[in-house]
């Protein structure tokens, strides 16, 4: 589960002054007597995978509603018409926690259950599902914490972790091992993955014995040579031309990686609604 860290915590509180940013939420101010107590039931629309119960929890918890059951945990899958999360409390509270936990359920679940798609579709593999930082900015931490939780891996959480040496890295530095060359000898304890676009490139940078190598926009042919041609001396990691209908075929080639910028930067929400019951 996700740690709700200091991070976290202040993307709540700027979800909250973006609903009131008055102070008051005048819709319930006028309708709801502030001391009327209810029931709040998050229920599913559709089937997915749910992630972000945590987040919500952090939410509510904000807003003082302390009373909350969660029959799920982050990373089950459920068919539509199954209760994610009851809360009990403050209805006032729980009306302006309404958008705010349910923008962190619907998006997080989403890409908990568009990741779960295309690990099922490589499933009977040893190719690993794997994301990119094509990411929400300031999401990161939460967006690729979804892809966790529908089977995915991550790759690197930001520029700092690891190097990838990209085509526009090459070309600045003069060639595809000069690149690999240069941050080798500055950076000698760091995990370097860098990008070839053609086997010509791979058969370049093999000697230097980088931990991993993305394959550029190759064919499912080009992807089945280069396992080949590198024999388990590197890992290798499929991107561009990507797809769901073609995910199984370029898993089935050998390489260790998928990578898919779809997984967060296309997933679309999972419907979750909040069903409002009021005690007398």
């Amino acid at each position: 589960m996700i740690t709700i860290d200091s991070h976290i915590q202040e993307l709540i509180e700027m979800a909250i002054r973006e609903d009131i940013p008055a102070g008051i939420d005048i819709t319930s101010a006028a309708t709801i007597g502030d001391d009327q107590i209810g029931t709040a039931e998050y229920r599913l629309r559709e089937s997915g995978v749910i992630a972000g119960i945590p987040v919500a929890i952090a939410v509510l918890n904000r807003l003082g509603i302390t009373d909350i059951e969660t029959p799920v945990i982050d990373g089950d899958e459920n068919t539509s018409g199954t209760v994610v999360l009851i809360a009990r409390g403050n209805v006032r509270s729980l009306l302006l926690a309404e958008r705010t936990t349910l923008n962190f359920l619907t998006h997080l679940s989403g890409i908990a259950t568009l990741t779960r798609r295309w690990v099922n579709e490589v499933s009977g593999t040893q190719c690993q599902v794997r994301d990119t930082r094509k990411t929400t900015p300031g999401w990161r931490v939460l967006e690729k914490y979804a892809v966790r939780m529908g089977g995915g891996t991550n790759h690197r959480m930001s520029l700092s972790d690891a190097a990838l040496i990209k085509d526009n890295h090459i070309v600045a530095a003069g060639g595809v091992l000069k690149a690999f060359e240069l941050v080798r000898s500055q950076y000698r304890d760091a995990d370097i993955e860098i990008e070839v676009d053609t086997l010509d490139q791979l058969k370049e940078v093999l000697v230097g014995n980088p931990d991993l190598i993305m394959l550029d926009n190759m064919s499912v042919e080009q992807c089945r040579e280069a396992v080949t041609i590198v024999n388990g001396k590197t890992k290798l990691e499929a991107s561009g031309g990507l797809s769901l209908e073609n995910a199984k075929v370029y898993a089935q080639t050998g390489v260790d990686f998928i990578a898919v910028g779809a997984l967060t930067h296309s997933a679309k929400a999972l419907d979750i609604g909040l069903d409002l019951r009021m005690e007398s």
